[in-house]
């Protein structure tokens, strides 16, 4: 059957994620759960926004990797992407680790498309993979609303570009208890037609309609079969047209829905509009707060959708619409995953 749900022939873990933020991320309601930040600059001690980018990236493997005690020799392979052009993020950053590179580009689905890539890798072939995603605040305005001082206007339904970066180990083996990845569903491009750069979570969230209704359809499972529903990056806008849809198509989310954008800053105290976004958002919102609610055993099994706007700013300046794309990945530490 076409666009059928993928199943690791194996058991597959997230044995273990590293987070690195900016400082407004780590002020915001998950800072605690974040493992590094920049205490004030986001620079890292970088010269430029793009390589403080790559050098979050490099801080989130080494940490990952310290504390798993690994070398980046013992990696078979790496899955990394930013929001840069070329994905130059990665590329540089993960220079001096030993281990082959993938390059990916998802926009705000990188952390699920890694994971999802490695996940399959793995369950075939056996591990340790390692999956990166960031994104920095800076480093976007320059490539997508340069110069970041020309002082344009964001509508409410802008989101802000999260600066983070995550690092996950995927492994067939774990010496401790461990989220396992127990089933996939790549996303569908989807275009409906959304030009406004500023309404990306109208752009993604019918992705992630088509990506969940499929998954019901194929699964038989309900919203209320899980702990959670998670997407990153809808932000309020999209997470309210999402939530209508699914309730136009007879799928009520409401009550298990929640939106990685929508969690990492608190929206009375800090003004970021509509949410966060960016290829760091769901990524150290999963790596950090998620997987250690369900490490405490507060949540057990969720879906989670990554959702990106594969847009450029080349695509914008043409005029050209916003396709949107969603990957899901049921993320589950419990044992009955009978299919």
């Amino acid at each position: 059957m076409a666009h059928t749900i993928w199943r690791p022939a194996h058991p597959v873990y997230i044995a273990d994620a590293a987070t690195v933020v900016g400082h407004e991320e780590h002020a915001g309601p998950l800072g605690a759960f974040f493992d590094l930040h920049d205490p004030k600059k986001d620079d890292f001690g970088m010269d430029t926004w793009e390589k403080a980018e790559s050098e979050m990236q490099r801080l989130a493997v080494n940490t990952l990797l310290g504390r798993a005690s690994l070398n980046a020799a013992d990696i078979r392979a790496i899955f990394a992407g930013d929001l840069l052009n070329q994905c130059t993020g990665s590329g540089y950053g993960l220079l001096s680790f030993d281990a082959p590179f993938f390059g990916l580009y998802g926009a705000c689905s990188t952390a699920a498309e890694g994971l999802a890539l490695a996940a399959q890798l793995c369950g075939a072939y056996g591990g340790p993979y390692v999956t990166v995603s960031s994104s920095h605040f800076c480093s976007a305005e320059r490539q997508f609303r340069y110069p970041m001082e020309y002082g344009g206007q964001r509508p409410p339904t802008a989101q802000w570009t999260v600066t983070g970066a995550a690092a996950f180990l995927v492994t067939d083996r774990t010496e401790s208890p461990a989220p396992r990845i127990a089933e996939i569903l790549p996303g569908i491009t989807v275009d409906r037609g959304i030009t406004d750069a500023n309404n990306m979570g109208a752009a993604m969230a019918p992705a992630a309609l088509d990506t969940l209704l499929r998954y019901f359809r194929e699964s038989g499972r309900k919203p209320d079969s899980f702990d959670m529903i998670l997407t990153g990056d809808l932000g309020a806008e999209g997470s309210a047209i999402l939530r209508d849809f699914a309730a136009a198509a007879g799928c009520d989310i409401s009550g298990v829905q929640q939106d990685c954008g929508m969690l990492i800053y608190d929206a009375q105290t800090s003004d970021k509009h509509s949410g966060g976004s960016g290829c760091g958002c769901s990524g150290v919102t999963l790596g950090g707060f998620i997987l250690d609610r369900m490490r405490r055993g507060v949540i057990s099994d969720i879906l989670f959708i990554g959702t990106g706007a594969l847009l450029s700013p080349m695509s914008v300046q043409q005029g050209q619409s916003i396709p949107g794309i969603g990957h899901l990945l049921r993320i589950t530490t419990r044992e009955d995953t009978a299919q």
